[in-house]
Formats: C-alpha cells, sequence, structure tokens
C-alpha cells in the first residue's frame, strides 16, 4: 500500500533529477563537469529502472541494471585514465 503511494513521488523526482544532470551534461564547462553529470544521469537511471521493476512487479527487469552499472564503472576508469595522462603530459 505504501509502495504504490511513494513511487510515482519517487518517479517524479528522478525525472526531475534527469532533466537537472542532462542540463550540466550538455552546459557544463569542464570535461570533469560532464563526466559526472553523466555518471549521475546513468545511475539515476539504473535506480529509475529498479523502481520500475518495483512499480510493474517485473522483477526480471532489475537485471538490466548490472550491465548499466558495470558500463557506469568502465566509463569512469575511461575517462579518469584519460584525464590523468593529459595531465602529465603522456
Amino acid at each position: 500500500m505504501l509502495v504504490e503511494v511513494a513511487l510515482p513521488a519517487v518517479v517524479v523526482v528522478y525525472v526531475a533529477s534527469s532533466i537537472i544532470y542532462l542540463a550540466r551534461l550538455v552546459l557544463g564547462p569542464t570535461v570533469p563537469d560532464r563526466v559526472l553529470a553523466l555518471d549521475a544521469l546513468s545511475l539515476d537511471l539504473a535506480v529509475f529502472l529498479v523502481v520500475l521493476s518495483l512499480m510493474l512487479n517485473k522483477p526480471v527487469m532489475a537485471f538490466t541494471v548490472i550491465p548499466l552499472v558495470l558500463w557506469i564503472y568502465a566509463v569512469d576508469i575511461y575517462v579518469s585514465k584519460y584525464l590523468e595522462a593529459k595531465e602529465m603530459g603522456e
């Protein structure tokens, strides 16, 4: 009962935060700002997929989060290595 009331409110919050993250992704003045916005947007998408699987009562949908989270981690590692090598001049 509480889940049915709380989940639509959570969805509204996640949509609002996704819009803010998209604005930061497009308008971000530096590369780290954009990477942070992409990271936050991707993690919000992962949580949103879990919330959606709860709303629709389909637990199989939650398994799609695992590759998404691994992709987020890989992007973070790749960008951090790129930024570190760029600063070192290599």
